[in-house]
């Protein structure tokens, strides 16, 4: 743990026991002085000193260090989700997130494609396109850019006061999870490879529910990124009732291609608007 915080956890631990600076240096034969520069941040004990002062405190080094390993992939798991994220971001790092979200966006736009063909010739000839080990990777690939490129939507979820596109998006990133997780599985094991033409079906309906719930909210966002949004929702609500009924889900595939570059643009366009002097929609 790094300063500030570690100061201000060693000071709160002293406060749980009713400790004043001046008791705990007696417990632990450190400085007044040593113990204010720490809790205030002004420098990092050594570990020899911090082992001291933990034991005075009744905590064990071990466990402290087993809760910062807790906390720090707590934060790391928020950062990703982008929980928290009006506490955790400047309006630099808001554009960096933007911009890394629609470059995912032409990566997934282009993974996505060979995805498609690959389980096409899976489902209709039961023949494989590419190797299974390439199957695997092009399905992480799809994952991995599809999570930074709805990530931009969760951005524009809180700058904008849209809490439907906020969590429609979360959903999104969940469903695929589960769809991709299922499909590498499918490769992986033959009991659910056996099952792999109904669970397409099953897929198809789930994917097309949240998007029409996601295309509803891309229409609420008219007000602040302009029409595009509005064009993309509709395209996406489209697209979610021909997956819903799972025998349109050819034309959805067709009518998620301009759904998917307009968003694409609007991910930009709203990069473009985030200026670091003039922050035009925050």
């Amino acid at each position: 743990m790094k300063q500030p915080e570690l100061g201000k956890k060693i000071a709160d631990l002293r406060k749980e026991k009713n400790l004043t600076q001046e008791e705990l240096v007696e417990l632990c034969n450190v400085s007044v002085r040593t113990i204010q520069r720490i809790e205030s941040g002004e420098v990092t004990p050594r570990s020899s000193t911090l082992k001291i002062i933990l034991l005075a405190l009744d905590q064990d080094i071990h466990d402290f260090s087993q809760k910062e390993n807790h906390a720090s992939v707590k934060h790391w798991f928020k950062n990703i989700l982008l929980i928290d994220f009006e506490k955790t971001y400047s309006l630099h790092s808001t554009r960096n997130q933007l911009a890394i979200a629609w470059i995912a966006g032409l990566l997934y736009f282009i993974t996505a494609f060979l995805e498609t063909v690959v389980d096409y010739a899976r489902i209709e000839d039961g023949t494989w396109a590419i190797s299974k080990s390439a199957y695997i990777v092009v399905k992480s690939v799809v994952l991995i850019s599809f999570t930074a490129f709805l990530r931009g939507f969760i951005i524009l979820g809180y700058l904008f006061k849209n809490y439907l596109l906020k969590i429609s998006s979360y959903f999104m990133i969940f469903v695929v999870l589960l769809v991709v997780g299922y499909d590498i599985g499918s490769v992986l094991y033959n009991e659910v490879a056996e099952d792999f033409m109904m669970a397409k079906g099953a897929q198809a309906v789930a994917v097309g529910g949240i998007q029409i719930i996601f295309g509803v909210a891309l229409i609420r966002l008219k007000n602040g990124i302009g029409n595009l949004s509005k064009f993309a929702g509709i395209f996406e609500i489209i697209a979610g009732i021909s997956f819903v009924t799972v025998i349109l889900s050819f034309l959805g595939l067709i009518l998620l291609i301009p759904a998917e570059i307009l968003e694409i643009i609007i991910l930009f366009k709203s990069y473009e608007l985030i200026k670091k002097d003039d922050p035009a929609i925050v």
